[in-house]
This record gives C-alpha cells, sequence and structure tokens, in this order.
C-alpha cells in the first residue's frame, strides 16, 4: 500500500514537472516567435484598435521609429500622470505589435540636464511645471522617418524607399508636444495622424477658392490673412480661380470654397464631381461677408445684398437648408465692441465657447472660444438623406432676423435688442455634412467619367460665416519692446487648421472618431458627492438669503438714526448678533454634511475592501477546504 502511494506520488510530481516545463516552453515560443492572442474584455474595447488605425499601420511601408519621452523621477507625485502614461505605452505597444516590426518603439526618461532632455526640447516637446522638487515633465512622442542615433541595433529595418525623383529619401520628424490626459478621447486619432503624416512624403497640397482677399494685395503692401500664412507653413497652398474652373485635381487634399458668389455651371460640377470622388471640400458661405471689398448696394431696403455668398443647386442636392437672408443673433453670446467711444454688446457678433462647440468632434474638442459675425445658419431639407452633425452653434437664447436689419444697424447694434425674441433653438452655424451624395447635375451623366454617387462615407464641411477668417476676430495687435505682436484673443486659427489638419488625412484616418476614457468613477461615491453637493448648494443659498435680509433690515434702519441713536444702535447690534449667531449655526451644519458625506464614502471603502481583501478570499478557502475534505472521504470510502 505504501508503495503504490510512494508511486502515485512520484507520477504526480512528474506531470506537475512536465506542465511547468511545457508552459514554460509554449509561452517562450508564443512569445518568440508568434503573435499574441490578446482579448479585450473592456466595455468599449479600448485596447482594440480601430480599422482606420490598423489600415494606416498596414499602409505605412517605411521604416518609423517612435520616442516616448515620459519624466518617470518628475512624476513621483503625479499618480493620474503616471496612470495615463502606461495607457499610452500600451496603445503604442498595440501598433507596434501590429506593424510586424515596421514601427519601432523606445522609452526615455529625460532627467534634467541630460542630452535626452535637450533632444526632447529640440524636438518639440513641451513641458510642463508642477513635477517632483519643480522639476519639468515631459509627455510627448516624437516619430521620426530616420533611425535615431540611440536607437537600438535591433531596431535596424529594410531601408527607406526613395521619396523623390533624386532616389533619396526624405527624413521627417514630427512630435506630439504633450499628452493631455483631457485629451485621452481622441489619443488613437492622435497617435494614428503622427503615423499618417510621417508615412506621406510631403505636404499635403490644399486648394483655395475665394472672391475675398485672403492672400493680401502685394501692390497695396498688405499681407495674407493671419489664418492663410499658418496654411502654407504646414500645407502646400494653391489658390484657385472659380472663374476658370473646370476640373479639381484629385491630388488635391482639401480645396477651401470661400464666399462663393455667381458660380458658373461649370465650376459647380467640378466641385460636384471633386466630392463625389472622395474629395474633401470645406464650403464657408455668408449672409453678411463684412470682408467682401465689394461696394455695397445703394438700395438699402434691398431684401438680399451683394456681399452675401450661397452654393443653392449643390445645398439642394445634398439636403442643406440655408438661407442668405436670414442672421443669428444670440444676446447670450454677444461680443463687447468699442463704437463712437462706447462698449457695446453686439448681438451679431458672437463668441461661442465651450457649451457651443462639439467636444465630440476632434476639430472643436480642444478649442477654448470661435467668434464669428453676421454668421447664418445650416438645417437639413424635409426629403434629406444626408446628416448634420454640428461643430458650432449658438446657445438657445438666439434668434434670426433679416440679413438687411444687420446691415442697417452697423452703426448701431443695440438697435437689434429691440423686440428681441429668443426661439428656444440651437441654431448650427458649422457642420458636418455625411453622405451618401447624388450628382446634382445629373443631365451631364453621358460625360466622360462622370460620377453619379460619392462614396457611402462622405463628408463636406459647412461653415456659415467668413468673418471668422479675418484677423479682427480673433486677433489683437500689442507692441513688444517697439515691435509689434500678434496675440490670440479666440481659437479662430486653430480652428481651420483642426479642420484643414482632419480633412487631409486619408478617409482611414477619418473614420477614426472619439473613444471613451479608461478612467472609471465609481458611481456609488459620485452619487454620494452629488448628494452632498445639492445640500451644500441649499444651505449656501439659505445663508445668502439670510445676510440679504439682515442687509435690507439695516438698511431700514439706518434713517431712524437722528431720531433715537441710542436705540437704533442696539438693535442694529441685536442684528448683527443674530447674523453671527446664526452664521456659525449654518457653518456648523455645513460641516456636519461634510462629515455625513465623509462617513457614508469611508463607510462604502470599507465594506469595498471587507469584501475584496476578506470576504472573496475566505470564500474561496472554504470553497477548497470542503472540496479536499469531500475527495478525502470519498478516497477513505474507496479504500474501505
Amino acid at each position: 500500500m505504501a508503495r503504490l502511494h510512494l508511486r502515485r506520488r512520484t507520477i504526480l510530481l512528474s506531470a506537475l514537472i512536465v506542465l511547468i516545463v511545457s508552459y514554460g516552453t509554449i509561452a517562450l515560443v508564443t512569445s518568440r516567435w508568434l503573435a499574441p492572442e490578446r482579448f479585450d474584455l473592456t466595455a468599449d474595447g479600448l485596447y482594440t484598435l480601430s480599422p482606420g488605425t490598423r489600415q494606416i499601420i498596414d499602409g505605412a511601408h517605411r521604416p518609423l521609429w517612435l520616442t516616448l519621452y515620459f519624466s518617470q523621477h518628475a512624476t513621483r507625485d503625479l499618480p493620474q500622470l503616471r496612470s495615463y502614461e502606461q495607457r499610452v505605452n500600451e496603445m503604442l505597444q498595440e501598433m507596434v505589435a501590429r506593424s510586424h516590426g515596421r514601427i519601432r518603439l523606445q522609452v526615455v526618461d529625460p532627467v534634467p540636464y541630460s542630452d535626452d532632455e535637450a533632444s526632447a526640447e529640440g524636438n518639440g516637446l513641451t513641458p510642463i511645471s508642477g513635477g517632483t522638487n519643480g522639476e519639468r515633465v515631459f509627455f510627448g512622442l516624437v516619430g521620426t522617418t530616420r533611425r535615431p542615433a540611440n536607437a537600438d541595433a535591433a531596431s535596424d529595418m529594410a531601408p527607406d524607399a526613395p521619396d523623390d525623383t533624386s532616389g533619396k529619401p526624405i527624413d521627417r520628424t514630427l512630435p506630439i508636444p504633450f499628452f493631455d490626459p483631457g485629451r485621452e478621447t481622441f489619443l488613437e486619432y492622435d497617435v494614428a495622424k503622427l503615423l499618417y503624416q510621417l508615412s506621406e512624403p510631403e505636404k499635403p497640397r490644399i486648394g483655395v477658392i475665394t472672391s475675398l482677399p485672403i492672400m493680401g494685395d502685394p501692390v497695396q503692401g498688405t499681407q495674407p490673412w493671419t489664418v492663410m500664412r499658418q496654411l502654407q507653413q504646414l500645407f502646400d497652398v494653391e489658390i484657385l480661380d472659380q472663374d476658370k474652373l473646370q476640373h479639381i485635381d484629385k491630388n488635391i487634399q482639401v480645396l477651401l470654397l470661400i464666399h462663393p458668389k455667381n458660380m458658373s455651371t461649370d465650376a459647380q460640377y467640378a466641385l460636384d464631381q471633386y466630392v463625389l470622388g472622395g474629395g474633401h471640400l470645406a464650403v464657408f458661405v455668408d449672409p453678411f461677408a463684412e470682408s467682401d471689398p465689394t461696394p455695397l448696394l445703394d438700395d438699402v431696403t434691398s431684401a438680399t445684398n451683394n456681399h452675401s455668398s450661397n452654393l443653392p443647386r449643390l445645398f439642394a442636392d445634398w439636403g442643406v437648408a440655408y438661407n442668405p437672408d436670414q442672421v443669428v443673433l444670440d444676446r447670450a453670446r454677444a461680443l463687447q465692441i468699442e463704437l463712437a467711444g462706447a462698449n457695446l454688446a453686439h448681438p451679431g457678433m458672437l463668441g461661442l465657447g465651450a457649451q457651443e462647440l462639439n467636444r465630440d468632434d476632434v476639430v472643436t474638442a480642444s478649442l477654448q472660444r470661435v467668434n464669428v459675425s453676421s454668421a447664418g445658419h445650416f438645417d437639413l431639407l424635409p426629403n434629406a438623406n444626408t446628416r448634420l452633425i454640428p461643430l458650432m452653434q449658438s446657445s438657445a437664447d438666439a434668434e434670426v432676423v433679416p440679413t438687411q436689419r444687420v446691415v442697417e444697424a452697423t452703426g448701431n447694434p443695440s438697435s437689434l435688442l429691440q423686440n428681441y425674441q429668443p426661439q428656444n433653438q440651437n441654431y448650427v452655424i458649422a457642420a458636418r455634412l455625411r453622405g451618401p451624395f447624388a450628382s446634382a447635375f445629373p443631365e451631364f451623366a453621358k460625360r466622360p467619367h462622370h460620377l453619379a454617387a460619392s462614396p457611402a462615407n462622405a463628408e463636406v464641411i459647412l461653415v456659415a460665416d467668413t468673418d471668422m477668417l479675418t484677423d479682427r476676430l480673433w486677433l489683437e495687435t500689442q507692441s513688444y519692446l517697439g515691435q509689434p505682436m500678434l496675440t490670440a484673443l479666440a481659437s479662430n486659427g486653430e480652428f481651420i487648421t483642426n479642420l484643414v489638419d482632419n480633412l487631409s488625412g486619408s478617409s482611414a484616418l477619418l473614420s477614426i472618431r472619439r473613444r471613451s476614457s479608461s478612467q472609471r468613477p465609481f458611481t456609488r461615491v459620485l452619487e454620494l458627492q452629488n448628494a452632498a453637493d445639492r445640500k451644500f448648494l441649499q444651505k449656501k443659498q439659505e445663508l445668502q438669503s439670510e445676510l440679504a435680509d439682515t442687509k435690507q433690515r439695516l438698511d431700514e434702519l439706518q434713517p431712524a438714526k437722528g431720531t433715537n441713536n441710542t436705540s437704533t444702535s442696539t438693535e442694529q447690534k441685536n442684528e448683527i448678533e443674530q447674523f453671527l449667531q446664526r452664521e456659525l449655526e449654518i457653518s456648523k451644519e455645513l460641516r456636519d454634511v461634510q462629515q455625513q458625506l465623509n462617513a457614508e464614502i469611508d463607510a462604502l471603502g470599507m465594506r469595498l475592501k471587507v469584501i475584496n481583501i476578506v470576504l472573496l478570499p475566505t470564500l474561496i478557502v472554504v470553497f477548497g477546504v470542503l472540496y479536499g475534505w469531500r475527495r478525502t472521504r470519498r478516497n477513505r470510502r474507496r479504500r474501505g
């Protein structure tokens, strides 16, 4: 019997050793030579790359090197940033694994006064202050098509493919200056955009069609508008003549149509075919373009004006409702202007803030405020087959008035507030219009290479204002050391740059939408905090109400001061004492509410700790003991 027991024990130990060796061998083989299978069990698929990102990675035919700079030592006291760095690192590792060796990643800690710190700054990363011992914190990404000098020798890949006619590869280096945790929902988009831009051999080419003097006038010595100078730094900008426009080159990745007026049929057909062919179009129209150099009509009673722009045939075909004879007023977002030495609120000039900007769209997510002037609005026609996704809209305290009324109120904008009637509607001032689209020119179906319909993912950007592009609405000139310096008062320039930057990407990049955040708050704790906030708000209101009543009582007693000074002083002292006493009581109640909140949160935390630390392990141990006891008892019965 003892020999049989010893033999069984030897077999079990041998089997255990075989299992351990087999597991180690399989783990080594799969990690070294096979792509590991991973399962994303998160609620929103946080660690699963979107199809657009996978398409961009698979299309990266040239080697790319990524360097993640993160100040490990300086962030010892910043757990939130360290947690987000892990999220960024995991996302990058997933992209590297997908690339099958075409993308390599290294993580660098740029300690103070080191070569790595100098490299981080030299490559355009932006440090923030507030680290341990006041150190600067770097947390950004640098991508390059040239193998860094400090890259691992194992990072060598196939030689670069030539990017120009001379056969010499064009090296590019682009940064993400800082990974802002508040922008986590666009993390995948930002990194995918960096990879896409690195893979592109040259600057994206964009076209501009306009009847406004956006490029300045060399004869008069005026420079291009600032938004155009910004675009020229980032893109290859080409000005197209709408009078000669019959075809738009497919190599133009983005086309800006600004203030279209009286466009010919051939020009509109060229736009139609450009959009149907997958081109990226942004249309800026305006019911009253204040920068239009055309003299105003003398007939001020006319229902229309020659400073308006429209694209009626294409808009109707796309299912867009737009009326150039209407301007959006919004007294809740009116900008303050100086006119004749007085400061006035202009309800036709709007400062659109966070509540009016779409926080779910990459173009407007990070903007603080966009200023517009005499803007129109868009809507969908009843028979529209397209979707209108707002980027900017008015507040609900807005109304629509005839354009002519705004023109007549140029010298007295306060008159626009007379008989003001808000219509409790958010008017869409800028939006994405998503297709599919059909051709607005079916009569040209027999023309060579005619396109009748667009791809399913086609989209057009619509903006009902052109004045937002002018310097006067978002820039201020200040003198610094005797030199003029421009200071941005709004995010208009960033809006245009983001818009073109977004549209200039591939269809794969445009398909990457906002992702969920990895932060998962304790909903029960938040409910307790919200309940306490409501209690605090109620007590605060009570305190303010009593304070106002007390001041009013003191004001009522003040006129009686001359008749009975002693009596009045006594009453005032009593009022003050009563107020102070009540203030102390309310302060004590506020502290009691806070203590109750803390007690409830502590109790909830204790229950969670007991469940995780004590209850679950205890249940597992009890289950194991019962299972072992039952098995031992069964074996004894068999032996007996």
